[in-house]
């Protein structure tokens, strides 16, 4: 499961405000501000996996292994993305 740091970092690196992403996300401002608070607010998993989806189409990719969590952005579609 992606992480609020994560969505943060994600969308940082876009240069996307929290209304942009929650619009390409088709989710309310409020939700994405859910998925990305760390207080641990509870998130309904159809959010998370929409907001998932529009960074990924932005081409982000969501990074796991043993040593943390991190993203990093494809080029070439977040070039599309910004534009």
């Amino acid at each position: 499961m992606i992480t609020s740091r994560q969505v943060r970092a994600a969308r940082a690196l876009l240069g996307w405000t929290q209304e942009m992403l929650a619009d390409k996300a088709l989710v309310a401002l409020t939700a994405l501000k859910r998925v990305e608070s760390v207080s641990g607010l509870p998130v309904r998993e159809e959010t998370r996996h929409q907001v998932v989806k529009a960074l990924e189409a932005a081409g982000v990719v969501f990074l796991d292994s043993d040593r943390g969590q991190g993203v990093m952005v494809v080029s070439e579609a977040a070039e599309k993305a910004r534009k």
